[in-house]
């Protein structure tokens, strides 16, 4: 696969981000763009980067990765300065999200202004992707469309240069593990709901990339096989390390009971004999899972940085035969998807359940993973 496009030559002028794919045939010329193929290997030379790289391990840390940092130090600080608020019995999202999106919003052009080297000209573009990487602000749900946007801001900012290829490792494990911790934060903080009753992939409610990249951590261990997320003693001991083994640890912290129950994809990749054969699937199956899929693809946004193909031919194209809205006016295939809906319905956090739980039980097991009120629950 052809790296990213190159940033020799000059950018093209700003332009602000909208949703292009409407139907299956703006889909196939999706997957046929260059774009697209600047999104699988951005991905791949990232996973790439950390193969063997722990978490702990001493990395190169550019002005530019530091400021990434840096400023989503500055997005957790705006989650911590906006508490939840009572709402009543709903076990569904919490309104207050909306304010902490409100606060990113308009903070998001200084947030962008503390980057070294990025064009002021571009903040905006830019801030989109950033915008809509923390959550759908309408629905207050979270799903793998948003992960997406995450590395879709990341992609600019090498294709304008501020990020180089020496930073990968570094983009890795400092800023997108740092991306994925105020995530989590998120989803318990103001109960995101899923944006699919099991993920769209149906490998977790909200993630898919932390696989990816985790699995690439893993790749070559001398012990530590698949097979070893059944351990407990395993994923207590080598969370600090592995994105993989932390994020199985994070969710056998939420729900009881084993995988098989309520993560069974998760559980048949256990089964795998490598890491190396884990990580190759896990980058097929996030191309044809989620890159490829209309329900979350149809979510994907594009600009001057990440263009949609020109394709005159379909300016006025209408839904075609096999492609249907539902009632929130989301597109699917019929049979396409396994897992039903994308973002249709709508589906409460297993923190919310965890907390309505420990209402009832008078009190409760105290916090998991720092977060107060909030304990393992059997899944339902």
């Amino acid at each position: 696969m052809a790296a990213p496009q190159s940033t020799d030559s000059a950018p093209p002028a700003p332009a602000l981000p909208t949703k292009r794919i409407v139907s299956k045939a703006h889909l196939d010329a999706w997957l046929s763009s260059p774009t697209h193929n600047d999104v699988v290997s951005f991905i791949e030379e990232l996973n790439d980067s950390v193969i063997g790289i722990k978490l702990t391990d001493e990395v190169t840390e550019s002005e530019a990765t530091r400021a990434l940092v840096a400023v989503l130090d500055q997005v957790e600080g705006i989650a911590k300065d906006t508490p939840p608020v009572d709402n009543g019995n709903s076990r569904f999202g919490n309104p207050a999200f909306k304010s902490f999106y409100d606060k990113v919003a308009a903070n998001a052009t200084e947030l962008h202004a503390q980057i070294p080297g990025l064009d002021p000209k571009y903040s905006s573009e830019l801030s989109v992707y950033f915008c809509e990487c923390w959550g759908n602000r309408t629905r207050v749900d979270y799903g793998s469309g948003m992960e997406l946007n995450f590395l879709c801001w990341l992609l600019c900012l090498r294709k304008l240069g501020v990020i180089k290829p020496e930073d990968d490792r570094a983009v890795v494990t400092r800023a997108f593990w740092k991306y994925m911790r105020i995530a989590r934060l998120l989803q318990t903080e103001y109960w995101l709901e899923p944006a699919g009753s099991h993920g769209a992939q149906g490998l977790d409610d909200y993630h898919f990339a932390v696989f990816i990249f985790g699995s690439a951590q893993l790749r070559g261990h001398k012990y530590l096989r698949p097979k070893a997320i059944h351990d407990n003693d395993i994923l207590e001991e080598f969370s600090k390390d592995y994105m993989y083994l932390s994020y199985i640890n994070y969710i056998n912290s939420i729900k009881t009971a084993s995988l098989r129950w309520h993560s069974p994809m998760l559980d048949d990749i256990s089964g795998v004999k490598t890491w190396d054969k884990v990580n190759s699937g896990m980058l097929k199956m996030y191309q044809a899972e989620v890159l490829a899929k209309l329900p979350v693809a149809q979510h994907i946004l594009f600009g001057s940085l990440l263009p949609y193909p020109p394709t005159p031919e379909l300016d006025d194209h209408h839904e075609e035969a096999d492609v249907h809205l539902d009632e929130h006016g989301h597109l699917h295939v019929r049979g396409e998807s396994q897992y039903g809906d994308c973002c249709g319905i709508a589906v409460p956090s297993a923190f919310a359940a965890a907390e309505e739980a420990r209402k009832k039980a008078g009190g409760g097991a105290g916090p998991v993973l720092g977060v107060p009120g909030v304990r393992r629950i059997p899944f339902d």
